[in-house]
């Protein structure tokens, strides 16, 4: 980045606007809240991740399924679902043997959606 984006992304003179920062400090999220949404944006940063995210927005899948579907090792599937299943992106269910993945709410299915959204606008 040259001096010169940097300098244009900086106010030209100090000037506080202390309505604005009291009305936006009212307003936002509790630090605790940001953190856990921090999480959640880490654990769906990673690309095998979002394949697993968008293969359950089709179908309620088992982790044989899930394997076949993003082409990893079931090993591999099952540790990524750890960590989904950590952050309440994704919840199971026990038929028999067979453990089936879902997505955990409408709201996961909503993130997936903009994001895709969004990407598609900016491209």
């Amino acid at each position: 980045m040259s001096i010169n984006s940097y300098e244009s992304d900086k106010c030209g003179d100090l000037c506080l606007h202390e309505d604005a920062i009291a009305s936006v400090r009212a307003q936002m999220p509790s630090d605790d809240r940001l953190l856990e949404l921090s999480d959640l944006y880490k654990v769906i940063s990673d690309s095998t991740r979002v394949k697993i995210i968008a293969a359950l927005e089709i179908s309620e899948l088992c982790v044989c399924d899930i394997a076949a579907v993003i082409g990893l090792s079931q090993s591999a599937v099952s540790h990524q679902l750890r960590l989904l299943r950590g952050e309440r992106v994704v919840k199971n269910r026990r038929e028999g043997k067979t453990i089936f993945y879902s997505l955990a709410d409408e709201h996961v299915i909503s993130i997936l959606r903009m994001s895709l959204t969004h990407i598609a606008e900016i491209s």
